[in-house]
């Protein structure tokens, strides 16, 4: 269905997605979704491991599907960021957090980012390309098209910030609080 209205509207099924999820507050009415798709890897290592929504009831309708999955990710990166800053020895600072990729041009996906982690989301220069364009910086540097890596890597400049809003921090911070208990919860139905 969302193929066949964003063709006749001249724009991204994906676009069409973000426009119904727009709509919908901030945690999805409670709506909350565990995207493990094909198994996962991290920070939870198993391959049995299923999606699954949550909290589901009859006043949820697509918009509110859409807003979940883009939050569950966000849960997700959250758990696996937590694990990358967090060290026995100490604990590492993260002032911003710089997203690439497709997703990274919606600017709802930016917000919901930035509001599960109330950090400040950035997107660069070539952002839109993921890792091709890293690897492509890279390339460039050993076939001398750049004398360096430092003189390639100013071609990545800001291009949009995104700031957290702080009256979303409860409403995310208990549904994430939440979102890590279904895994262990669940786990027994994924086999």
């Amino acid at each position: 269905y969302e193929v066949d209205q964003a063709e006749k509207r001249g724009i991204s099924a994906f676009h069409l997605l973000d426009e119904a999820a727009s709509a919908i507050p901030a945690g999805s009415d409670g709506l909350v979704f565990l995207p493990y798709l094909t198994g996962e890897r991290c920070p939870i290592h198993d391959s049995e491991a299923r999606g699954a929504f949550i909290g589901l009831t009859s006043l949820h309708h697509n918009g509110h599907f859409a807003r979940s999955v883009l939050e569950g990710v966000a849960y997700s990166l959250r758990q696996v960021h937590e694990l990358i800053t967090i060290s026995q020895e100490r604990w590492l600072d993260s002032r911003v957090l710089v997203l690439a990729g497709g997703g990274a041009v919606s600017p709802l996906w930016r917000q919901i980012i930035a509001d599960v982690f109330q950090l400040p989301v950035q997107t660069v220069y070539g952002s839109d390309e993921g890792g091709a364009f890293g690897a492509a910086l890279v390339a460039g540097v050993t076939s001398d098209l750049w004398p360096d890596l430092q003189t390639a890597v100013q071609l990545v400049r800001p291009e949009s910030e995104t700031w957290p809003n702080p009256d979303n921090q409860s409403v995310y911070d208990i549904l994430y609080s939440k979102y890590k208990k279904l895994y262990p919860a669940l786990r027994f139905t994924f086999t």
